[in-house]
């Protein structure tokens, strides 16, 4: 299997998005476009991979082609659908009426044809459908975070944190919507695991607020929960 050739900064709660296309320009080409809308993705080019993946990653739409090696896109999407729900946008060269129908009667839930083909229209699909089956609360955050740079954005525009301010901020965010005690929260303060107390997390998670609060015009992201810890509510 193959990672989508976008970088690694990706929204904390974003859907994501499988690409099964054999085109690797095209498939690199919705990947961009998906992630400048705030989805992950990643990118398979051969239909006989699709099954085992959906199984393993549970991707939240597949962006399917219809003409693959290995196993054509219908009947992908016919063993799809004998244990899974998740949404199919089927890509195609074909524009009869019978291949669509076809695709549709398989379990697709939309088609979309490739001539001409408009990487903004299959973007605004995956959209709509992803709020029909329920997934729209999975949609982009305004939150990216890079564990590998150490680099944050909000909303595309940089953080400048220390890296123990990265790691506290990457702790809350994995634990999106639930307290964290500062003695988890130690944990991530210091790399190397020298000896630290409650009030350097303290005064680390201060820096980290006002930080957030100048980027966001004064959201409060990171809530203290008193006599428990912080837990950071993400819009």
């Amino acid at each position: 299997m193959s990672d989508a050739p976008v970088t690694s900064m990706t929204p904390v709660t974003s859907a994501h998005i499988l690409i099964v296309e054999d085109e690797p320009r095209m498939a690199a080409l919705l990947a961009d476009y998906l992630k400048a809308s705030g989805y992950t993705s990643a990118w398979l080019a051969n239909g006989l991979e699709v099954v085992p993946c959906v199984k393993a990653r549970r991707p939240d739409l597949v962006l399917l082609d219809l003409m693959l090696p290995g196993q054509d896109g219908m009947s992908v999407c016919r063993e799809l659908r004998l244990f899974s729900d998740v949404p199919v946008i089927m890509l195609t060269a074909r524009v009869e009426e019978a291949d669509r129908l076809m695709g549709l009667e398989i379990g697709a839930d939309d088609y979309i044809c490739k001539t001409p083909f408009s990487p903004r229209e299959v973007v605004a699909r995956v959209k709509a459908l992803l709020r029909r089956s329920g997934h729209s609360a999975r949609e982009a955050s305004p939150l990216v975070l890079d564990a590998q740079g150490y680099k944050a954005a909000w909303q595309g525009a940089p953080l400048d944190l220390t890296p123990i301010e990265f790691r506290l901020l990457k702790a809350l965010a994995d634990a999106h919507g639930r307290v964290l005690s500062r003695d988890k929260l130690l944990d991530h303060v210091h790399a190397d695991q020298r000896a630290v107390t409650d009030r350097a997390v303290d005064s680390h998670v201060k820096n980290l607020r006002r930080k957030l609060d100048a980027a966001t015009g004064g959201q409060e992201l990171i809530r203290s929960i008193y006599g428990v810890g912080y837990r950071l509510d993400l819009p």
